[in-house]
């Protein structure tokens, strides 16, 4: 995979497909990887660019204090530097609330937005969940299998675990698989998400944007879908019902074709 230098960080990303540019955004502890089972219909007709945020991958993990709002300034330079000028721009989850503060920062990047499990501002709930990933990370001294027994619960719902117990073994062995995020990065990289308060400038973005929950999501769900959507002007908002927190993992054909029809309304 290729890397480039931007904003003072080594940035890997990979690059795949013909068409208008796509720059896919990892959420909290993933890398490029993540969106596997996008890339095989959304590269029929994006440039999909999906990159290694801060702290994930193999993108340097420098230490310091990471927001949200840094982290959508490194891909503003990254677009810069691989001549991308303006890209639709996807992200869930901690991905989503980067995109949102590229859009509102740089609304020139973007032609289009789509926000998967957004939201606007961290607030007690949230905030508790992530601080207890963080303790289960230090006290298990692993990223990777904090991810599998703290993260992955919140992602699935319990059905999906029954009906299909092999199905989230791959999804385990997947993560297992990628370049382990060492805890110091997590750790960075979930303050950011606790510190997440992009709620003022909402009112900045001018990109045509697309906005999903799961139904049965609790971590970020779709109890800040109307201030999302009245911030955002002419927005949309759509609900995978019977999901969790990652409708793109739970209900892969539906999730790539309403979010890929929204991609594709607003492509050249």
């Amino acid at each position: 995979m290729p890397k480039v230098r931007a904003n003072n960080l080594t940035i890997n990303y990979d690059q795949q497909g013909t068409g208008d540019p796509l720059i896919l955004i990892p959420y909290l502890a993933a890398d490029c990887a993540c969106y596997a089972f996008q890339l095989a219909e959304y590269a029929k007709h994006f440039t999909c660019i999906s990159l290694d945020p801060r702290g994930a991958g193999e993108t340097d993990k420098p230490g310091g204090v990471y927001s949200t709002e840094l982290l959508a300034d490194d891909v503003a330079a990254f677009m810069e530097v691989i001549g991308v000028q303006q890209a639709h721009v996807s992200g869930l989850s901690l991905g989503a609330a980067i995109g949102m503060w590229l859009a509102a920062k740089y609304p020139d990047r973007v032609k289009s937005l789509s926000l998967h499990s957004p939201w606007p501002k961290t607030d007690a709930f949230l905030k508790t969940v992530v601080e207890g990933w963080q303790v289960m990370a230090r006290g298990s001294g692993t990223v990777v299998e904090m991810v599998l027994r703290g993260i992955f619960p919140w992602c699935f719902t319990p059905e999906l675990y029954a009906a299909k117990p092999d199905y989230i073994q791959s999804l385990g062995d997947f993560v297992r698989s990628r370049p382990a995020q060492p805890l110091e990065a997590f750790v960075q990289q979930s303050n950011a998400v606790i510190a997440h308060d992009v709620e003022s400038q909402l009112g900045r973005i001018r990109a045509p944007t697309q906005i999903t929950f799961g139904g049965r999501d609790l971590l970020t769900s779709s109890r800040f879908a109307d201030r999302l959507r009245t911030a955002i002007r002419g927005s949309e908002v759509v609900i995978f019902e019977e999901c969790a927190h990652a409708a793109m993992y739970e209900r892969v054909d539906e999730f790539n074709q309403r979010t890929l029809a929204f991609l594709r309304q607003h492509a050249a």
